[in-house]
């Protein structure tokens, strides 16, 4: 089969274009723009388009299909040429549901918590070496790729975006995929870019369920209000809450996770994480997988990349790294730290990147959301602002986040204040971002 993938560059694409590759796929790509980690991956596989840009010409009557990334215009000329030959013409998400119409669909979907959620699941079938597909948005360590598709795996497991599936297909993404097994961690208003109230947000994630096939089994977060009223009035499927398990934190800030009579010592922390575990076996107790099995499997696992990750660790200075950038995730990181690390001044640094976290009418979203650090700096880069047509300044800034919060605009003050807040005393710095600060190269 011949395939070629338009925008091929970005973090699934890229991924997708190594994933088709190896399942023996003639694949060619094409993007204005790659960066690393995605160049590299690319070139290690003969992947690399010979040239960035744009090519009509890279379009036949000879390819079996188009797979169409979220980060091509509707105007590209690549697109138009296969518009104008009649090929078929995927989003990506399509193309998965296309390829896994005759698997057991696991679909982890919700604001925050999803891309962890879903490690946590082929982490532990991982271990237990059951056969199965899966698509997730980050690097999990123990797999080469984030995106694999075979012929014999029996199951696939999903992560539910609910970002736009292309520029020509404006369904969210976890709209395609219609799962057999589901689990949503919770919602709060994000993409304002996209879903302009929260009302028109929540929709989408009344739309996953109605989308979902009789008899489907549903989990999720009892504490939601909005999801124990959409479980409620769908009454064509299984749906099922979960809570925060029991749990204790031990001297050496080590947290346990209590089952039956037994304690299993985890490598992450925090309630939100703990809250997903439990969705996470609940979806695994329906592939058929103990709870024992479980959480035995999930002692070794350390969370997947920029998801509470632990950059460096001394007596002096330990250092976490996480990809929040909406308020509430932003709230239940720095909550999550904090009460693991009751003893140590927590420094918080959130780098606004996103289109929602630039828009000045979504900023009073903020407000509180770091008031469990012992110091918040928040940075925008000015350059960001320009290339997002935003415009924001430092008072509008503070203003939505409260007084209690730093603001810097350069990078290099940012860089100077964190140096200067981990000298004194010892500190947990907590870096949240979708972002890279502005370029800093963190080094501890």
């Amino acid at each position: 089969m011949r395939i070629h993938l338009i925008a091929c560059g970005g973090a699934v694409m890229h991924n997708m274009t190594i994933a088709l590759h190896l399942k023996g796929y003639h694949v060619t790509g094409s993007d204005d723009a790659i960066y690393e980690p995605a160049k590299s991956r690319l070139e290690k596989y003969g992947l690399l388009p010979d040239r960035l840009g744009w090519d009509a010409n890279r379009i036949t009557t000879e390819l079996d299909a188009v797979i169409l990334g979220m980060h091509a215009k509707k105007d590209n000329a690549e697109l138009l040429r296969a518009q104008e030959l009649g090929l078929k013409i995927y989003s990506f998400p399509e193309f998965i549901y296309e390829n896994c119409k005759d698997k057991i669909r696991v679909v982890i979907g919700g604001s925050h918590g999803k891309t962890t959620t879903t490690a946590m699941i082929m982490h532990v079938l991982h271990v237990l070496h059951r056969k199965f597909d899966y698509m997730v948005g980050s690097q999990v360590q123990g797999f080469e790729t984030m995106v694999q598709l075979t012929e014999e795996a029996p199951i696939i497991i999903l992560e539910g975006d609910e970002y736009l599936s292309s520029p020509i297909d404006m369904r969210p993404k976890f709209h395609l995929y219609k799962p057999h097994v589901a689990m949503i961690t919770g919602i709060a208003w994000d993409h304002i870019n996209v879903f302009p109230t929260f009302e028109n947000y929540v929709e989408q994630f009344e739309i996953f369920v109605e989308c979902m096939a009789p008899l489907t089994k549903l989990f999720y977060y009892e504490n939601d209000a909005n999801l124990r009223r959409i479980a409620a009035n769908n009454t064509r499927i299984h749906s099922k809450a979960y809570r925060t398990p029991s749990y204790t934190i031990d001297d050496e800030n080590i947290t346990h996770v209590l089952s039956g009579e037994k304690t299993y010592p985890l490598q992450i922390f925090g309630e939100h994480n703990l809250q997903n575990m439990e969705g996470a076996r609940m979806v695994c107790e329906c592939l058929e997988i103990s709870a024992d099995a479980f959480y035995s499997a999930m002692q070794s696992f350390t969370g997947a990349a920029k998801r509470l990750e632990l950059l460096h660790n001394s007596d002096k200075l330990i250092v976490y790294r996480d990809f929040a950038h909406s308020p509430s995730k932003l709230a239940g990181t720095v909550k999550a730290v904090k009460q693991q690390f009751k003893n140590k001044k927590l420094i918080a640094v959130f780098e606004l990147h996103t289109f929602s976290s630039l828009d000045r009418n979504f900023l009073p979203q903020y407000l509180n959301c770091m008031k469990d650090a012992d110091m918040a700096l928040v940075y925008f880069d000015e350059e960001t602002l320009k290339q997002k047509n935003k415009a924001l300044t430092i008072e509008e800034v503070k203003a939505g986040f409260g007084a209690n919060v730093k603001v810097f605009s350069k990078a290099s003050l940012v860089e100077e204040e964190i140096y200067k807040l981990t000298q004194a005393h010892p500190a947990v710095l907590l870096l949240m971002s979708s972002g890279t600060f502005g370029g800093i190269k963190w080094e501890f």
